[in-house]
């Protein structure tokens, strides 16, 4: 049981190794066409210029090969080369139903285990030739574009009824309505639990209402820049892979894309997803105290020029990263490196 929890183990780190540079490529242009543009009230990010518009852009596109990458390297890990392309394919199927990294978590697995029971068949001599890259990928694709398609209608019901959730809940408790929102925006760094807060909060501000916003937009910055202080803290417990990432992740916290910590969480999911959700929650809760506003649809240190109580909007930044990077340094341990025999590319392997 603990060979193979290693070995899924194995799989997360290739998916997440080949993502880190898409992560990095995306997360940096978008940041700096933002930083150059700055943001405005009710509109948030104002990206005119033509220059930094194709930066956006470029960044943008990066962006969108991050989950079918993770996917398709995932799967590339567990049954090699004929896993490749149907892990790519269902990455992409997990970006247009908004099921996010963790979906595209979901594809590699279905993906690289399909392919790798599919290339075990005993087959008549005629056929090995094009197994791999016919027989494979073809059945494979289909098997893995079936259940992201089975698991879009429930992802997106899920969606909507938290929607209502949050509109009921209105802003009576907002405190208790800033830590739901603040673990939702962590939970899945640009996924759709964390899609349905930031639209809410958004929504909120074409009603005048900037006091969700502003913790939201607390909760946005505090995983990326956690994750970036917890790789300066100790580390000994990041692979240099995750300490170069950890680099990047504190350039896109300042930058509010809360995106910059899925390297973590993809890698290590259960020590990092709890550890940024109870950061971003606590950070919301102290910006919900202290009636911190957000005027922009934004998130990250780059809105204070638009943010009202912008003292509180900084201790609740300082105050949920301080817990987050804390609290997963505390859960991880010490990393150890191994190199491959065969190609000589980083693998890394982590104690249970």
């Amino acid at each position: 049981m603990k060979d193979e929890v290693k070995n899924v183990r194995t799989y997360l780190m290739t998916g997440v190794s080949y993502m880190i540079p898409i992560v990095v490529i995306g997360g940096v242009l978008i940041a700096l066409a933002i930083a150059l543009s700055g943001v405005e009230a009710g509109t948030g990010a104002n990206v005119t210029n033509p220059i930094l518009e194709k930066m956006l852009n470029i960044g943008a596109k990066a962006f969108g090969l991050m989950v079918p990458v993770l996917a398709g390297y995932i799967a590339f890990g567990i049954a090699d080369r004929p896993g490749l392309a149907p892990g790519l394919v269902g990455g992409a199927l997990a970006n247009e139903i908004g099921a996010g990294f963790l979906g595209g978590i979901v594809a590699g697995f279905v993906a690289g285990y399909t392919a790798k029971w599919i290339k075990s068949w005993k087959v008549p001599t005629q056929l090995r030739a094009i197994m791999p890259i016919f027989v494979i990928p073809l059945l494979t694709s289909l098997v893995v574009g079936t259940v992201m398609y089975i698991i879009g209608a429930p992802i997106s019901s899920l969606m909507e009824s938290m929607t209502a959730t949050l509109k009921s809940m209105g802003t009576g408790n907002s405190v208790f309505l800033a830590i739901i929102m603040g673990a939702m925006i962590a939970f899945d760094m640009g996924g759709p639990v964390n899609k349905v807060a930031f639209m809410f909060g958004a929504a909120m501000i074409s009603e005048g209402v900037y006091t969700i916003m502003g913790p939201v937009a607390v909760a946005i910055c505090v995983p990326p820049l956690a994750m970036g202080v917890a790789t300066l803290l100790s580390p000994k417990k990041y692979s240099k892979t995750e300490k170069e990432a950890g680099k990047g992740a504190l350039a896109m916290g300042l930058i509010g894309i809360t995106e910059g910590a899925i390297p973590f969480a993809a890698g290590d999911p259960f020590r990092v997803i709890p550890s940024i959700v109870v950061g971003s929650s606590i950070g919301a809760a102290i910006a919900a105290i202290g009636k911190v506003g957000d005027h922009a649809p934004h998130g990250g240190p780059i809105v204070l020029p638009v943010v009202d109580n912008r003292i509180m909007f900084i201790i609740a930044v300082l105050v949920g990263v301080a817990i987050a990077a804390f609290m997963v340094n505390a859960l991880k341990k010490d990393v150890v490196e191994e190199r491959e025999e065969e190609n000589n590319d980083e693998e890394i392997s982590i104690d249970f």
